[in-house]
């Protein structure tokens, strides 16, 4: 079993400089009014042995693993992967932390570990959508199929994302596979410290990628698609296939030319404005591929005051303690998205969409927040001739 102090040598703690540059970027640090908690703080507490008192921080489990302090340490220190490591040593001292959605989330997860389990997991594709067993690429689709009744009352795009992904696909003459045995990745998981549960996701999914011959895998999720090309190399074993999130797929291909409003310069732009996902941007590095897209669509995107390597995230992960900081969080991303003067905010992330809808369900705020909230990949699919 990992110890407090191999976490610490391991990801760099022990180098902490005390300068506060993490604090003062820290969403929960600036929303969190009951008690003050830090990424500082927590390291004081490890350094100095005082794990249970670390535990307890209010931080340690809100933290958003989003990676704007680790972008902006002078020493290096790895804190999302030392928050990920010290949860999994709370698991043995029976803490885990808040949970949303009374667990649901993490119970279907649990359930995917069993080799023999039958789901349901393509009734969303229709007759319309051209998939091939025989394909180089899979689309892997997540947990969407799950998401879709447990947020339909957020209007979730849902399976739309899914069903928009393989449209794209195919009209760059792509039939993607679409396996009826694909497990939920492991993210949420691996990063509220279960890594019995990731591990076992994660071996079942190895087995059955490899075993469909393709050459890459594309996601709509950035988690999946960090936990597929950065985690399982580092965890459990390569994919030996390519990952790409469909941004990327998309800004490879040229889109311009099948745009009515590139082609008719006279047709209105749609104003829209973007969230960075934590886990495309900050932790794939991946900034470029979704506005290029836009571009090419001949979007008007207005950016945001806090965008790409600065975005603000959308204040929940993991599914635990969601609460008032985290609305707050998402209310103050709101009002800037408003304040561009967008009609649309674009997200690359399934979860921003849920987190940031979830917070327009507030009566009192109303037109302080309202602004649409689509994902690139159904966007983008409306946009494709049929």
């Amino acid at each position: 079993m990992n110890t407090l102090q191999n976490i610490i040598h391991q990801n760099r703690v022990w180098a902490c400089l005390d300068c506060g540059k993490c604090s003062a970027v820290c969403p929960i640090t600036r929303w969190e009014t009951r008690r003050y908690s830090s990424p500082r703080t927590l390291i004081e507490k490890s350094i100095h042995g005082r794990a249970e008192e670390m535990m307890d921080e209010s931080l340690f489990w809100a933290c958003l693993v989003c990676k704007r302090c680790t972008e902006l340490c002078p020493s290096d220190v790895h804190f999302i992967e030392f928050i990920r490591e010290a949860r999994s040593l709370a698991r043995t001292h029976d803490r885990f932390g808040d949970c949303s959605h009374s667990e649901t989330i993490q119970t279907w997860g649990r359930m995917m570990t069993s080799p023999g389990l039958r789901q349901n997991r393509l009734a969303w594709l229709t007759g319309d959508l051209r998939t091939s067993e025989t394909s180089d690429t899979v689309y892997f689709t997540g947990c969407l199929p799950y998401y879709e009744p447990l947020f339909k009352k957020l209007n979730f795009e849902g399976v739309k994302i899914a069903r928009a992904a393989v449209k794209i696909m195919n009209y760059l003459g792509i039939k993607p596979q679409v396996l009826e045995d694909e497990v939920c990745c492991g993210h949420d998981q691996l990063w509220e410290g279960d890594v019995d549960t990731f591990r076992q996701l994660a071996l079942l999914n190895l087995q059955r990628l490899k075993a469909t011959g393709a050459k890459r895998v594309v996601t709509t999720c950035p988690e999946c698609t960090r936990t597929l090309k950065i985690d399982y190399p580092q965890l459990v074993g390569s994919l030996g296939l390519e990952v790409l999130h469909i941004s990327e797929l998309m800004a490879q291909a040229n889109l311009t030319a099948s745009n009515p409003r590139v082609s008719n310069p006279t047709a209105p732009l749609l104003p829209v404005t973007y969230q960075d996902a934590c886990h495309l941007g900050r932790h794939l590095g991946i900034y470029d591929a979704p506005r290029k897209v836009m571009n090419d669509l001949g979007l008007d995107l207005r950016e945001m005051e806090r965008t790409r390597n600065t975005s603000l995230c959308c204040g929940t992960s993991c599914w635990r303690a969601c609460g008032q900081v985290s609305k707050s969080i998402q209310v103050d991303r709101l009002r800037e998205a408003r304040a561009t003067g967008a009609e649309t905010l674009v997200t690359t992330c399934l979860k921003c969409q849920i987190h940031m809808k979830c917070a327009q369900e507030d009566p009192i705020l109303g037109e302080q927040i309202n602004i649409q909230i689509r994902d690139l990949t159904t966007l983008v699919a409306e946009m494709l001739p049929d």
